[in-house]
């Protein structure tokens, strides 16, 4: 993997180079196989947290890693294209606009001991308007070469505070047109209630029950780019032991052996849709 600087994985991207790289800020990194009509993102991925900001936050870093999607990058690694966040979304939350992306709050607790120094909150902003330049230059060159493209946005949740039944997959869709997309969505959803996953984890799908796809992730491309569909997934935090920290490699192996087979077809079905 190499270092690269935002402009220059900009310019790769735009001269069709295929190319794995990080920011030359490690707040993020971008793996191009192909030019395939597809991306997968994770952009809470991340749990790295500057160092300048250690003594000045109130979570701890279990609070951080229980609000952040450890292992969802891993979870779609295999794709051609791929996506993801370094930093913790306690640095700067890559999922919502610039405006709220520095939380003084998080989950309903005071986050900064002191208020945070202009300083910091402006180098956090940087990355994240560095993200959104590297995924606009994407998705327009995704847009141009296939004339469509579709985005798997990968997220996962904490299924143990809800006092409900919920779903191990979880497909958010209020943001997006599903007057055009209904059928992708409706399809995409099915093929994750078939998902079976080891350890007695029962397969179920539904759509907006738990989360409605509100993220500025999907809510920028969606805004910017009018042949993407971006497909809000998550999945229950059902490979891990959210209140202690355990991971549960192989339900997360599982789930990535299923999505290398379903996220192709389904771009395939999108696809043949859209011609």
């Amino acid at each position: 993997m190499r270092r690269l600087s935002i402009e220059n994985i900009i310019e790769l991207i735009q001269s069709e180079t295929p190319f794995e790289a990080v920011s030359d800020d490690y707040s993020f990194t971008l793996k191009i196989e192909d030019y395939v009509p597809y991306v997968c993102g994770a952009v809470h991925d991340g749990h790295q947290f500057r160092k300048s900001l250690w003594d000045n936050c109130l979570h701890t870093e279990y609070e951080r890693w229980y609000e952040e999607d450890p292992c969802t990058k891993e979870m779609v690694r295999a794709h051609p294209i791929v996506i993801a966040g370094c930093d913790s979304r306690f640095e700067y939350d890559l999922n919502r606009p610039p405006e709220t992306a520095v939380f003084d709050t998080a989950w309903g607790k005071q986050l900064w001991q002191n208020p945070l120094p202009d300083s910091e909150r402006r180098h956090s902003l940087e990355k994240h308007a560095n993200f959104y330049r590297v995924v606009h230059a994407l998705i327009e060159k995704i847009e141009s070469k296939h004339n469509w493209a579709l985005v798997f946005d990968m997220h996962s949740y904490n299924w143990k505070r809800w006092d409900r039944e919920v779903p191990t997959w979880n497909l958010g869709t209020i943001n997006i047109d599903t007057n055009r997309f209904g059928e992708t969505v409706s399809s995409w959803s099915k093929k994750l209630g078939s998902i079976n996953l080891p350890n007695g984890i029962k397969p179920s799908s539904k759509i907006n029950d738990t989360f409605q796809g509100n993220g500025h992730f999907l809510k920028y491309i969606t805004r910017n780019f009018d042949q993407t569909l971006v497909l809000a997934t998550e999945i229950a935090k059902v490979y891990c032991d959210e209140l202690t920290g355990i991971l549960y490699p192989e339900v997360v192996h599982s789930a990535e052996e299923q999505l290398k087979e379903l996220i192709p077809l389904q771009v395939t079905e999108f696809l043949e849709e859209k011609l």
